[in-house]
């Protein structure tokens, strides 16, 4: 998956303003002052040209080579300061070193590593930044809504239909049901599903094996999207403030069952005042 220039370069400043004031508050100067030089360059990589960019990556993968280097020497011999600062300059190195066109995983982001770059293929969101959330729904909308029944964060990005070998059997565990039918968009073609369940999956745009009622079925498929919507937009699953893989697991987890609650909360209210309404209703007058 290629780097955007602009993310590189952002980085690339990032990383300068993080490592200078560690390295002032250990009570060792640097050699350079980082302050002046990465607001100006901040503001050409912002405001300037195309060329501007490629020469402020440039110049700012200098000068944080420069800083790497010059912290290396000044914390040289002591341990305490060395063990401080081996997990941010490793980070800092990983993120100069890093290609545009390289395969594995990248820094994109110094205060959450485990950030990965997701290719959307979308016109106005051809990237998002994040870990990839698998959600599923029942097909039929219960009487108290579209409820979302698994959610579980996949780290490493995954290819969408290489995950229902473990997202299958952990949903009917959850339901304690088996599933007969399981609809899914294109992403989740050539899947590895379990093997009864190769010819149970139905993916968007499929033209074999479907009868009218899979048909009628497939055109309802579209309803998880206003729950991943919701999820996302309503539950905080689309900004995570949760650290590290766990953090990220936790989050999916905790916004789809927020959704759900709220569903419910939704439907006790109604409840309420149907009962509310039935208790305050004043008494039929008796006919003669």
């Amino acid at each position: 998956m290629h780097l955007p220039r602009r993310t590189k370069a952002t980085h690339g400043i990032g990383g300068r303003q993080t490592q200078t004031p560690n390295a002032n508050a250990s009570n060792h100067s640097l050699a350079s002052s980082t302050g002046k030089s990465t607001g100006c360059l901040t503001r050409r990589l912002r405001f300037g040209p195309a060329s501007a960019w490629r020469a402020g990556s440039r110049c700012q993968t200098a000068a944080l080579g420069r800083v790497i280097r010059d912290i290396t020497r000044k914390i040289a011999g002591d341990d305490w300061l060395q063990t401080k600062f081996a997990w941010l300059l490793n980070l800092a190195r990983r993120m100069r070193e890093q290609e545009r066109g390289q395969r594995g995983p990248k820094v994109y982001s110094l205060h959450a590593p485990e950030v990965e770059c997701i290719g959307k293929g979308k016109p106005h969101k051809p990237y998002e930044f994040g870990v990839k959330v698998s959600v599923a729904t029942t097909l039929k909308r219960c009487k108290g809504g579209q409820f979302a029944i698994r959610a579980k964060a996949l780290p490493s990005n995954p290819y969408d239909g290489h995950t229902l070998a473990k997202i299958i059997p952990a949903i009917e565990q959850l339901i304690g049901n088996e599933i007969e039918r399981l609809h899914a968009d294109a992403g989740y073609r050539g899947h590895n599903a379990p093997p009864n369940y190769r010819f149970k999956v139905y993916t968007s745009k499929q033209k074999r094996r479907l009868t009218p009622q899979i048909k009628r079925e497939m055109r309802c498929r579209s309803a998880v999207e206003p729950v991943i919507g919701h999820i996302k937009n309503e539950h905080r699953m689309g900004r995570n403030y949760l650290h590290h893989r766990h953090g990220d697991a936790n989050n999916a987890i905790l916004a789809a069952v927020g959704y759900n609650f709220s569903l419910l909360i939704k439907w006790l209210r109604i409840l309420l005042c149907l009962v509310m309404v039935a208790i305050l209703a004043p008494p039929k007058s008796a006919t003669a």
